[in-house]
């Protein structure tokens, strides 16, 4: 009998050890699939035409955001430029902010403009991207000052 309890064991531990593998796998290949697909839509050209033609008529007395600003989280402070071409959000390292936070994913979220308004999207990450409390599950547009929380920071769109 003590042999059979002893053969039970280890299957059980078996299945676990494999279940922890492909949840593991389940993880990466999120990732991936998020990089591969922003990939797809960046040389398709479709918002960085709009964002070059607007950014001439922001200049013209249109009161549109100027910066983006990380608000709270580890780079509080952080502003970046928006001069019209989209903003990559994550951990990874050719991200335009590249966020060290447990909660973001490589391939997180991406600002991008369209016409005179700016948009959010998340990229299928794995905790999600908020907009002022709010789940992100597609291109959602963004009002100047309403918070965009990925993981602990807290990012906003300013004049």
């Amino acid at each position: 009998m003590p042999e059979l309890v002893l053969q039970i064991t280890r299957a059980g531990f078996l299945a676990l050890l494999w279940l922890f593998v492909l949840a593991a796998l389940r993880v990466v290949r999120s990732d991936l699939y998020a990089a591969s697909g922003l990939r797809a839509a960046a040389p398709g050209g479709r918002r960085p035409p709009r964002g070059g033609t607007s950014k001439p008529a922001r200049g013209g007395g249109r009161s549109g955001p100027r910066a983006l600003i990380v608000t709270a989280g580890a780079l509080a402070g952080t502003r970046i430029a928006l001069d019209g071409r989209p903003i990559m959000i994550g951990r990874a390292d050719d991200s335009t902010l590249v966020l060290d936070d447990d909660y973001a994913s490589t391939r997180h979220a991406r600002i991008s403009q369209s016409g005179d308004d700016w948009y959010v999207e998340d990229l299928g990450s794995t905790n999600g991207t908020y907009l002022d409390r709010n789940k992100v599950s597609g291109p959602t547009r963004v009002p100047i000052g309403t918070p965009i929380r990925i993981g602990k920071t807290v990012i906003e769109l300013r004049s």
